[in-house]
Parts: C-alpha cells; sequence; structure tokens
C-alpha cells in the first residue's frame, strides 16, 4: 500500500513539497485552509478579478505568478482539498473541518507548512476599529481589491511593512505616512549579514524607491504613544515621538501594525513537536534538523511556519522537507533534484540573511514595560497591562500559562496569536525575570473556532 504523506499549506513551502513528491512518482494530499493557493505572500484573487500581479504582487510578481502555475500544473497529480480547516493533530492522524463536516486523516508522513502571522506589540488605543494588522491589511487589497481605509498609516517594523506600503501605493491608495519603529544605523550595522542574499537587499531598495517616488513620508526610530479614536467612530489619528523626541500627530481613518512575523506553531505543538527559545528573536521556536525533521517521527516542519526567513527560503525549505520524507520512507530516487546539499547551503544563506534582518529590525520588547496601564494586551478578551501585572503582583505568576489562567490574557479567539509575545513581555518586565523564564502559551484544539453543526463526514 502506499504511504500516504499530507501536507499542511500552499504558500511556497507547501507547493514545492508536494511538486517534489509528485516529481518523485507521489500523490500527496494537500490541505489548503484557503479558498485558493498561494499562502499568504502569493494569496491569489478571486476568480473573475483581473488585477495585474505587478499591481498586487510589486516585485514579487514573477515568483508569485510562478508558484500559481507550478501549483495549477500540479493539481491533477495531487489530492486538493482547499477551504479546510486542520484543526486538530494527534498521532499519525490529522483532523480536518470543510464546511460543517469533520473527518480525521491518517498520515504515514506529515508536512506541516503553516506559515507565519504578524507579531504584534500593543499601543493604546489599537482596539479601536480600523486598526488591523500588516497581514489583515494585505489580506484586504489581494482577496478584496481594497485598502484599509481612504488614509491609512501603516506602523511598525520588518520588511513586510514596506512591501504592504509599496503594494498599496501601486494599487493606489493614499497613504498619510509609513512609521518605522527600528533606526536608521540599525540597518546600516546589519547590513552585512543581510548582504548573505544581495538580490534580497535590492528588493527592499526598490520599494523605498516606491515610497520615495510616491511622496510617502517615512519616520524612522519612532515609538508609538497611542492610538487616537473612540469606541463609536473609530480610528482617528497616531500619536508617536519620534527619534529626536518631539511629538508626532497624524489624522487618519485606519491603521496596519506589525512587528516583523512569528511562525504560525499551533500545529506542530499540538503534534507534541519540542520547542527551544530563540535568545536573539525572543521567542519559542520548534526544533528541527537541518532537513526539516520535528522531533516527532514523521512530523516535518518547512517554510515560515518553521523559521522566518522569507518566502524564497520556505520554496527551498519545502523541497528539503519532501526528500527528507522521501528518504526516510524509503521512497527517495536518485534522479534529478535528488540531491539536498545544495538546498542545505542556499537556507545557510538564507538563515544569515534572517538574522540581520532581525537586527536590522528588532522586535521593540522595551515597549512591553513603558505600555500605560489602560492599555488593552489581549484584545479578544480584553484584558489591560494594568490588569495583568496586578496578577503577577497579586499571585506571583511568572510563568505565562499560569497568568493566563488568573488573567485570561490568551484565552480568547485567537488563542495568544496576537497577544501572547507581547505578554509574555510584560510578565517579564513586571515580575523581573528573563522572557525564556515566562515560557509560552500551550496550544489546545481547536486551534480555531469550529462550527457547532460540525458532523462526521460519514463518506469519508
Amino acid at each position: 500500500m502506499a504511504a500516504r504523506i499530507v501536507i499542511v499549506g500552499t504558500g511556497p513551502a507547501g507547493v514545492r513539497a508536494a511538486q517534489a513528491l509528485v516529481k518523485a512518482g507521489h500523490r500527496p494530499v494537500v490541505v489548503d485552509e484557503g479558498r485558493r493557493d498561494g499562502g499568504q505572500i502569493y494569496r491569489r484573487q478571486p476568480e473573475g478579478f483581473t488585477r495585474s500581479y505587478e499591481t498586487l504582487y510589486g516585485t514579487e510578481a514573477a515568483r508569485a505568478k510562478a508558484l500559481h502555475r507550478s501549483f495549477d500544473a500540479l493539481k491533477g497529480h495531487i489530492e486538493y482539498l482547499p477551504e479546510t480547516l486542520v484543526w486538530n493533530v494527534t498521532p499519525g492522524e490529522i483532523h480536518l473541518v470543510a464546511g460543517e463536516r469533520y473527518r480525521a486523516l491518517a498520515f504515514d508522513a506529515l508536512i506541516v507548512c503553516s506559515g507565519a502571522t504578524d507579531r504584534l506589540m500593543p499601543v493604546k488605543g489599537w482596539q479601536y476599529a480600523g486598526t488591523y494588522s500588516l497581514g489583515g491589511a494585505q489580506i484586504a487589497l489581494k482577496s478584496q481589491g481594497c485598502a484599509i481605509g481612504s488614509r491609512p498609516i501603516l506602523l511598525g517594523s520588518g520588511p513586510l511593512l514596506y512591501l504592504l506600503a509599496a503594494q498599496y501605493v501601486k494599487a493606489g491608495a493614499n497613504l498619510v505616512a509609513v512609521l518605522d519603529t527600528s533606526k536608521a544605523r540599525e540597518r546600516y550595522a546589519a547590513l552585512p549579514a543581510m548582504l548573505a542574499v544581495p538580490s534580497a537587499v535590492v528588493k527592499g531598495l526598490k520599494l523605498l524607491r516606491v515610497l520615495r517616488k510616491a511622496r510617502v513620508p517615512v519616520h524612522c526610530g519612532v515609538r508609538p504613544l497611542e492610538i487616537l479614536g473612540t469606541a463609536e467612530d473609530g480610528v482617528c489619528g497616531v500619536v508617536a515621538e519620534q527619534a529626536d523626541g518631539s511629538r508626532l500627530e497624524l489624522r487618519c481613518d485606519a491603521v496596519a501594525m506589525g512587528y516583523h512575523l512569528r511562525p504560525e506553531t499551533q500545529l506542530a505543538d499540538l503534534a507534541g513537536c519540542a520547542f527551544e527559545f530563540d535568545d536573539a528573536g525572543r521567542q519559542w521556536l520548534p526544533k528541527i534538523d537541518e532537513d526539516g525533521r520535528s522531533s516527532v517521527k514523521g512530523v516535518y516542519l518547512a517554510g515560515d511556519g518553521a523559521r522566518v526567513r522569507g518566502a524564497d527560503a520556505a520554496e527551498r525549505a519545502g523541497r528539503m522537507a519532501a526528500l527528507a520524507v522521501l528518504r526516510d520512507l524509503g521512497l527517495q530516487t536518485n534522479g534529478p533534484g535528488a540531491d539536498a546539499e545544495p538546498l542545505r547551503k542556499a537556507l545557510a544563506r538564507y538563515t544569515r540573511f534572517a538574522d540581520g534582518l532581525r537586527r536590522a529590525f528588532p522586535w521593540p520588547a522595551q515597549q512591553a514595560a513603558r505600555l500605560p496601564d489602560d492599555t488593552i494586551v489581549c484584545r479578544c478578551e480584553a484584558i489591560t497591562a494594568g490588569a495583568l501585572r496586578e496578577v503577577v503582583r497579586a499571585t506571583g505568576a511568572s510563568e505565562a500559562n499560569r497568568a493566563k489562567a488568573f488573567s485570561r490574557v490568551g484565552m480568547g479567539r485567537c488563542q495568544g496569536r496576537y497577544c501572547g509575545h507581547a505578554a509574555a513581555e510584560v510578565i517579564a518586565a513586571e515580575a523581573g525575570v528573563p522572557l525564556v523564564q515566562v515560557g509560552r502559551l500551550r496550544s489546545q484544539a481547536p486551534v480555531k473556532p469550529l462550527p457547532m453543526a460540525i458532523v462526521e463526514d460519514s463518506e469519508a
């Protein structure tokens, strides 16, 4: 009986993993939460939309088109399950929901290409209507063909900040400004590491050129102070402290914010994969070897869901994981493309580049200690920084899950995806302990809300 190989995700890593398996003569099952392939960075527009690749993807247009064409060519050779959520992983099985139908799917090998989401640091007022993550603002553009507002501001740091800004400019949006918390000197100091991938540096310069040509103001070294607005009318402006200490207040009708990306690790956690603390990035990551094997036999992790190194690296990591699966199951051929060593060397370069990006656009950990007590940290449960600090003081809860039990931070719909990192920083600062000691929020199934009317698929 043929081995059942399952891939979760159809971003760059998932598509290239499927391509490698098909090339080796196998028919994998590919599960996609989205309606169409492409993942987040190469998310396809709905059928019937006619915007050009250049308008949608900017500097990434050629790669987006190539990935989409590759996946289209695979459809007759894979079992494709779109609009299907993997909500749990148990030994040898994943649990799926499509519409209101549930089923379990057994696997011999599972390649999780879950991608990444925005890493967010709260700011006072970010709960007002009109505040989005950078990724959410990008989805609005690609999937609905609209901007998040008529006069938006983009706030945060990292490559996505500038990629989205350029994409909004190309789409005709009237950007008020880009507010970057990183400093120019940090980017200059990180340049030698980023030059491990010169083409990526060139792309970044092109994005800046787009903004300069459109005369979009870019303010670097800022410290966000408040998103202005009301519960009734939503966002109306942003206040920040500039690098020279002066106050900057800008009017707008929407804000998109984010600080680089964080891997989506919930499925890896539910699968029982071991994690390790990344000191430089101040976050917990699943343990993987150089080929993408996790600590759990038969479970492989690839792309930004394991290590955020960008779309180009994710394509290589997807192929690498597929080759590892073939070798481990005794199915590997010696044909063209079976040599993993060139992929390992390329990924080593992207790892150096990612280290440079992390230094160029650092996570603003120090902002957590400065958050006013009335700043909401957990938007799902409306838990403020003051309430979380009081829990730490009153109960001595300096571990993330203990603080969660007393405060409800991270118990909402997103299960800590958007507040978990910042909440950990608040706890560490208040308790006076290293961030690693705070630990990480444990994932629980279902990873996302399920319909109440869910029924088992008897035909599965």
